[in-house]
């Protein structure tokens, strides 16, 4: 049996997890997700949140060697955690994202890719601590091919995103991490060339394809389980 423990992105929560835990379990694994500080059901006041709060949250939920798996900006604190915990780390997931290297920030990586349906999904809010996503950008850019009710669900769930969290730069990782990465090949809110791009130099066996976008959760949970059971298997 293998610890999963699962890590959403921006202005996500541990919901957002609901349809893969359960074909995990099915499979014999231990599956796991979690709220960051200030998503999901958290109360923590987003305004005052920093890359720091989410490294110690993840840290603090692993009980055991565990594979981190962590969607879209879900990449950067998995990224953190590693580097701060690397001896309750089986494996890094990353899941359609950011893969940081020594020094990047998700602002950084941002810029470097362009991103420019995602740069115009988002809305900061007067005081630029947080940040939402517009309500009409949901449906066409992080959803299309989600199941219907999709859409409906997000939004009742969704929650502003502390921005503090994407300027810190991420450290390095020790060597001996496992690193996997899932490329959602539709994805319109991190470009398949910037997933290509960030696991460029990867060994051709820790690259994995999934034909969605850029929630994988919900338009492909069997597949997205599949490919986690396969890793559980080699790491």
């Amino acid at each position: 049996m293998t610890e999963f423990l699962f890590v959403h992105g921006s202005n996500h929560g541990a919901w957002c997890w609901r349809d893969v835990l359960t074909p995990l379990e099915r499979a014999g694994h231990a599956a796991r997700a979690i709220d960051l500080p200030a998503a999901g059901l958290d109360p923590t006041p987003p305004e005052g949140v920093t890359m720091d709060d989410y490294r110690d949250a993840v840290v603090a939920a692993i009980t055991r060697p565990t594979i981190l798996v962590g969607h879209s900006f879900g990449g950067m604190p998995i990224t953190f955690a590693a580097a701060a915990a690397p001896e309750k780390i089986k494996a890094l997931v990353y899941l359609t994202a950011w893969a940081p290297k020594e020094g990047d920030s998700a602002r950084d990586l941002r810029a470097r890719y362009g991103c420019r349906n995602l740069m115009s999904a988002m809305r900061l809010s007067e005081d630029k601590a947080t940040s939402t996503f517009a309500d009409e950008t949901l449906e066409p850019l992080f959803y299309h091919d989600c199941p219907p009710g999709t859409v409906d669900y997000a939004r009742d769930h969704l929650v502003p995103q502390a921005t503090a969290p994407g300027h810190a730069p991420a450290p390095a990782l020790p060597g001996g991490i496992a690193r996997h990465y899932i490329r959602c090949t539709t994805d319109k809110i991190i470009p398949p060339e910037a997933q290509e791009d960030m696991s460029r130099d990867w060994p051709a066996d820790c690259i994995h394809d999934i034909a969605c976008g850029h929630s994988p959760f919900f338009a492909a949970p069997d597949r997205l389980a599949e490919i986690l059971a396969d890793i559980a298997g080699r790491s």
